[in-house]
């Protein structure tokens, strides 16, 4: 799945995207997705690429730090 250009995509799309992206797989041990967001929900996370201020990989690497 490609991460939706904010340029290109609407707001329903870029949530849909997080949502897919984040949603949980119920394999803690081999996914590791909520270490990454420590009990945060992944749309508040995201809530400025969703609302099209900055792009995907800018706020995963803060969310990383």
């Amino acid at each position: 799945m490609t991460t939706p250009d904010i340029n290109n995509s609407t707001k329903e799309e870029r949530r849909a995207y997080v949502l897919e992206a984040w949603k949980c797989l119920h394999d803690c041990e081999m996914c590791g997705k909520c270490r990454i967001l420590r009990g945060r929900d992944p749309e508040t996370l995201y809530d400025d690429y969703i609302e099209g201020k900055r792009n995907y990989i800018d706020v995963t690497l803060e969310i990383r730090k």
